[in-house]
């Protein structure tokens, strides 16, 4: 069945009409931020969404959680398609890509950004409302305090980083500890699966140690020293982000070397229980 010439000719037009929205206002440099965080907070719905609809077909233990347990369930893979996201990007921006290269002269890498940059920053924020919104609803099953301190830092120094394009490298330097998300939240379907006695279980417990080790702490040293030796570059920011710079990163660091204390105790302990 063919389409007639009107109709052919009204879908161009939508089509074009579609494509000015998007180049004019969605993509459009001003609009960024807004549309994406709006695109974060509709990604993390359809991740949690997504999730849940995977779980309920394809894993059996699922049926049998409580309903608390089914929110947590899907609010993990909800972070971990996030973490996945946001790492690859941060890692590409701050090690392989151009933006914060040392050979461009020409003016401080502390205050640049790009389209790309601030699009990847909007989507993190949208996550983050999402996920201390999540938080808040159901407090404190899906995590204590300590939770929603580290996400509101993260959503403060995030959402500056993005609307004012300041300090974007180590904004992403920060984000690289993501990395972490997807093992973290593994151990937790394993030990819900109950399989906590598992060698898979096991191998996790290793595998997150070393992760945390080197991207929530090796990696926060290494961003230390950089702001250390580019003292000259960081000041260039306005007040509020050289406090960004000098406050968020430490006490996130802090609240990493407490969880890190509880990674070792926990991998002691499981591997004095397997001898």
């Amino acid at each position: 069945m063919s389409l007639s010439s009107g109709t052919v000719m009204a879908i161009k037009s939508y089509q074009s009409q579609a494509d000015v929205l998007v180049k004019n206002y969605l993509l459009s440099t001003p609009y960024i931020p807004y549309t994406s965080v709006l695109g974060g907070l509709v990604a993390s719905k359809l991740a949690y969404d997504l999730t849940q609809l995977i779980s309920t077909f394809y894993i059996k233990v699922y049926s049998g959680l409580t309903k608390v347990e089914r929110v947590e369930w899907n609010n993990r893979g909800m972070s971990s398609i996030h973490a996945v996201f946001i790492t690859a990007l941060s890692l590409y921006l701050v090690f392989w890509s151009d933006l914060f290269a040392d050979h461009r002269s020409t003016d401080f890498f502390t205050l640049r950004s790009s389209q790309l940059s601030n699009f990847g920053l909007g989507v993190s924020v949208g996550y983050f409302i999402a996920d201390i919104g999540m938080i808040f609803w159901f407090y404190p099953s899906l995590g204590g305090m300590e939770y929603v301190i580290h996400h509101g830092l993260a959503a403060i120094a995030v959402s500056y980083s993005m609307l004012s394009g300041e300090g974007q490298i180590y904004t992403y330097m920060c984000l690289i500890s993501e990395v972490t998300t997807p093992e973290i939240n593994m151990r937790w379907y394993l030990d819900i699966a109950g399989l906590k006695r598992s060698t898979a279980y096991l191998i996790n417990g290793g595998l997150i140690f070393l992760v945390w080790l080197v991207a929530r702490i090796l990696l926060f040293v290494y961003m230390f020293h950089h702001i250390y030796i580019n003292y000259d570059q960081v000041i260039k920011m306005s007040s509020f982000g050289c406090l960004v710079v000098f406050v968020v990163p430490v006490a996130l660091f802090i609240m990493n070397l407490m969880w890190f204390v509880k990674i070792v105790k926990g991998l002691i302990k499981t591997l004095a229980k397997r001898k």
